[in-house]
């Protein structure tokens, strides 16, 4: 079961903006403290910006800010203790209307809509949230007071009920995920199987599953989205939280680990070894050539769907020195295409060609018609980089003690691009046969890759030499 997230939309403005159209509240009454610079707000101490997010009888925040602020007020108060205070909160806001005339009831009626509006948001996008008793207690005491607005045709209890439902299915669908998410693959260092004592016919590789560079390239989008899915935008505000100790709040330590980014990222790291795997273990250089010419084509064919986590993955396996000092095959490859993509991921000047050709396929994204051409999948551990030195370079709080929100709105909106690009459908059909063996085909370790490509083209040098037979040693009398 995939979140609702904010749409693009409401991300289409300057982020920031003060309520694209809507009311604004009335700060001089509510709160005076937040720092507005050309209408953004930039900064405002925790419980300002806790009144910001709760509505009234003339307002309701912005989509924007309650994304923002629900994403990054885990870094200073835990779930709970925010869902106390907008409770607190709605207790005085419901006390003031509470004068027994049919209009105060008609502006009662029309407060508790606004809050359950604002609760469904929180659960629809952040169920994790109410994982725990402590929440799920908060979120009842809420609900059962906002109830009581409504007694007469009891709308708002089903509104809720409903609401209550969803969220149980959220958090049950994440739970199991999380109960059979696949086991990290390790890499063999058998011996038999990594010194070639079977003929090389009885070997299965992959172009005996799939030899269509194409096929293969839409199998591995697939099982990128099907692993994007499964990451939430707490789990990547967990970069900050986890990390940051101007703001060491006890909430910290109590949080469940999630597995979810540690998981995406053994999967690139899974699928570079198997790549190299599949190229040492080629005993014959021109079938070890045609193989690399394989790799290239799918990686190539991954740029253009938009996949570039497998083509960032499969140009790290055919970098890894194993695979790099095979001279011989290389001599035979026609290396014009990889030149293409190693120059998309040339790291010089922070990556600028790869994130100029992110950039594209963002923009033909936001314009497509089809789920095929609204593909865009970053290289992961670049995003979360980004993340990072974002949370680095500006502290959480100012000098006068409020909240750098400006910090807040950048990282949220690097997050909901992201969180958007997840929810595309893939566009290809399942190939249960081509997904079996990517995702359990063995992978040889480090040093099970260099004794394979010293297999393949012996040691050209006494250093090389060397280690050929230190690693072949160490292997046959490894128990």
């Amino acid at each position: 079961m995939r979140e609702t997230m904010p749409q693009t939309p409401i991300f289409s403005s300057m982020l920031g903006s003060s309520c694209s159209g809507q009311v604004q509240p009335d700060m001089g009454e509510r709160c005076v403290d937040p720092v507005y610079q050309d209408g953004n707000l930039v900064s405002g101490s925790l419980e300002a910006l806790i009144e910001r997010l709760v509505p009234t009888m003339d307002y309701y925040p912005d989509r924007t800010y309650i994304f923002t602020f629900l994403l990054s007020s885990r870094v200073f108060i835990h779930p709970h203790e925010l869902l106390a205070k907008v409770g607190q909160i709605c207790i005085k806001q419901k006390q003031q209307l509470e004068v027994g005339t049919e209009v105060e009831k008609a502006k009662l009626k029309s407060f508790a809509a606004k809050i359950i509006q604002l609760l469904k948001e929180w659960t629809e996008t952040f169920p994790y949230d109410f994982q725990d008793e402590k929440s799920m207690k908060e979120l009842k005491e809420i609900a059962h007071r906002i109830t009581q607005c409504d007694e007469e045709n009891g709308t708002v209890k089903k509104i809720i009920s409903q609401m209550t439902q969803n969220l149980l299915m959220a958090l049950s669908a994440r739970s199991q995920y999380q109960e059979i998410r696949e086991k990290f693959r390790q890499p063999v260092t058998d011996k038999g199987t990594i010194l070639k004592t079977k003929p090389q016919s009885t070997q299965k590789d992959i172009l005996s599953v799939c030899c269509d560079p194409l096929i293969l390239a839409q199998q591995l989008t697939y099982i990128e989205l099907e692993r994007v899915s499964n990451i939430y935008p707490e789990d990547l505000m967990q970069i900050v939280s986890h990390m940051d100790s101007l703001d060491n709040h006890k909430c910290r330590s109590d949080v469940t680990k999630t597995y979810n980014l540690e998981a995406y990222d053994n999967w690139f790291n899974c699928l570079s070894m198997l790549v190299a795997t599949e190229i040492c273990r080629v005993v014959k250089k021109k079938q070890r050539t045609r193989m690399v010419e394989f790799f290239i084509d799918v990686a190539r064919e991954c740029f253009n769907i938009g996949n570039f986590n497998s083509m960032m993955a499969i140009i790290s396996g055919m970098n890894l020195s194993p695979v790099a000092r095979l001279k011989k095959t290389w001599s035979k490859v026609k290396t014009a295409k990889f030149d293409v993509l190693e120059h998309h991921m040339d790291p010089s000047s922070n990556f600028c060609n790869y994130r100029t050709a992110l950039q594209g396929a963002a923009q033909r994204s936001q314009g497509a018609h089809s789920s095929r051409e609204k593909i865009v999948i970053p290289v992961f551990n670049l995003f979360i980089k980004d993340i990072y030195f974002l949370h680095k370079i500006h502290t959480n709080r100012l000098p006068n003690g409020q909240i750098n929100f400006k910090k807040f709105w950048e990282i949220s909106r690097q997050i909901h691009d992201f969180l958007t690009w997840k929810q595309v459908e893939c566009p290809f059909e399942k190939d249960k046969k081509i997904q079996t063996y990517l995702l359990t085909a063995p992978i040889y370790s480090e040093e099970a890759l260099f004794i394979a490509s010293f297999e393949s083209e012996g040691p050209e040098n006494h250093m090389e030499k060397d280690s050929w037979k230190t690693l072949r040693t160490t292997l046959l009398n490894r128990a």
